[in-house]
């Protein structure tokens, strides 16, 4: 333990409720808001539940994987824990970092995602043009709210954890209002259409659509970094994963068929904010628009709260197990947050409103691949600690535990195979893979300056 990290400690104050509406409002974001359009699009209503459906059964294997070894090991920056105690510093670091980029993506797409709710909401909103970045222009407006929107999650955060899951709990309530007001609505009043149900892509865009499903649904993981802020027994850390797992699965694939049942593909594809054109269209009524994107506003901010909360107690982990320097494992003091990582990541995602909502798309491709190749290394460690240390107290162990593990690592190999050059869903050169090599060439700066000028400690 690094000599900063004793200015305090975090504090156990969240309870069940609480971590769930983290676990929820990190996964429900901003996403299924602005991307609804794009998916359906690319494979058709029903193309978009089977990519969601293929999606869900990697990130359900893992969920159970992580209630396992969340339950056994508690600690704020749970992969980094179990990665460690299975391979040592360097795989621990690689699969730290990995996910890091993951939570880092999330938080940068939702600080440019709010001017373009904001843009929605206020007709002439996009004024101020600044420069063009991939032949689109970046506005002075758009960057302003995404900046200010960092400033207020970012001192939301630095002040407590515990403060911070009310206001979660806050906004998941007004998410689950409006999508059933919008399902409701759907199946009443709406007329029925007809949509290609797997659009005109097939295969492909079923594809397409299935690599972002693990950065969208990657938020559970934020409950393991939160595990030491929990208030409760480390079994119900476990169920509360699994719980929120099963409740946001229901939440999209009754949401997809309800409006494409009811909303023309066509028009949600060339909307700006697609749920909120899906809205107006169901009641006849931009007022019901204008009211959707109120809780798209709200979907962002909980879910860019979430990873906030991952992203810094990550950080926090990793300064303490000298990957990262160890000022960055300041505890402060008044409030029991990491509040030198809440920073960090506070200026981070201030760059991100000034490269526009362009790369809305290559951010969410990125941060997926970040969270997948995570997810190989963590089921690795998974399946080795069964092996090595059977005695192990596991509060929620699983039945068939390798059976659940080695297919979590099967099904981790294969997604990871989507973004790779030859898929039809392969990352984009050069903007996407642009972000995962700066990140991995980051990561390895990182980490050789840290062990140079730091004691290695016996787990080298």
């Amino acid at each position: 333990m690094v000599e900063d990290a004793t200015d305090g400690s975090l504090a156990k104050v969240l309870s069940r409720w609480q971590l769930f509406a983290i676990g929820f409002g990190a996964i429900v974001g901003w996403g299924w808001i602005i991307q609804m359009g794009y998916w359906v699009n690319e494979a058709g209503p029903i193309g978009s539940l089977v990519a969601f459906a293929v999606g869900s059964i990697l990130v359900l294997l893992m969920c159970l994987i992580y209630g396992e070894l969340s339950s056994a090991m508690p600690y704020a920056g749970g992969e980094l824990h179990y990665s460690k105690r299975a391979f040592g510093i360097k795989s621990s670091f690689a699969c730290s970092w990995g996910l890091l980029l993951g939570y880092v993506g999330v938080v940068a797409f939702q600080a440019i995602a709010l001017g373009v709710a904001i843009a929605y909401l206020i007709p002439h909103f996009q004024t101020f043009p600044l420069w063009t970045i991939l032949g689109e222009p970046v506005y002075g407006s758009v960057v302003a709210v995404g900046i200010l929107g960092v400033f207020i999650i970012t001192y939301l955060n630095y002040r407590g954890v515990d403060p911070t899951a009310q206001f979660q709990l806050i906004l998941v309530a007004i998410i689950i209002l409006a999508a059933i007001i919008l399902i409701t609505g759907s199946f009443t009043v709406a007329p029925t259409v007809k949509n290609a149900p797997f659009g005109n892509a097939g295969l492909a865009g079923i594809a397409i659509v299935a690599i972002q499903v693990p950065g969208l649904f990657s938020g559970f993981a934020i409950i393991p970094q939160t595990a030491e802020e929990a208030d409760m027994h480390p079994r119900s850390i476990g169920t509360v994963i699994v719980a929120v797992i099963f409740s946001v699965t229901l939440f999209y694939a009754i949401t997809f068929w309800a409006v494409g049942q009811s909303v023309p593909v066509s028009k949600l594809a060339d909307s700006l904010v697609p749920a909120a054109t899906a809205m107006a269209t169901v009641f006849n009524s931009a007022i019901a628009g204008k009211l959707m994107t109120l809780a798209g506003i709200a979907a962002l901010l909980t879910s860019w709260s979430s990873f906030l909360i991952g992203a810094s107690r990550l950080i926090y982990a990793m300064a303490e197990s000298n990957m990262l320097p160890e000022s960055l494992a300041h505890i402060h003091p008044k409030y029991n947050t990491p509040s030198r990582a809440i920073v960090l990541i506070g200026v981070i995602t201030a760059i991100a409103p000034f490269l526009g909502e362009q790369m809305i798309s290559s951010i969410i491709n990125a941060d997926s691949l970040g969270f997948v190749f995570s997810w190989i290394i963590v089921s690795g460690s998974f399946l080795y600690l069964r092996y090595t240390e059977p005695e192990m107290e596991r509060p929620f162990k699983l039945p068939g535990g390798y059976l659940i593990g080695g297919l979590g690592l099967i099904a981790s190999v294969l997604f990871l195979r989507l973004y790779l050059p030859g898929a039809p869903s392969a990352l984009v050169w050069p903007k996407d893979w642009a972000i995962v090599s700066l990140w991995s060439l980051l990561g390895i700066g990182f980490f050789i300056y840290t062990r140079w000028t730091t004691i290695p400690d016996s787990n080298t």
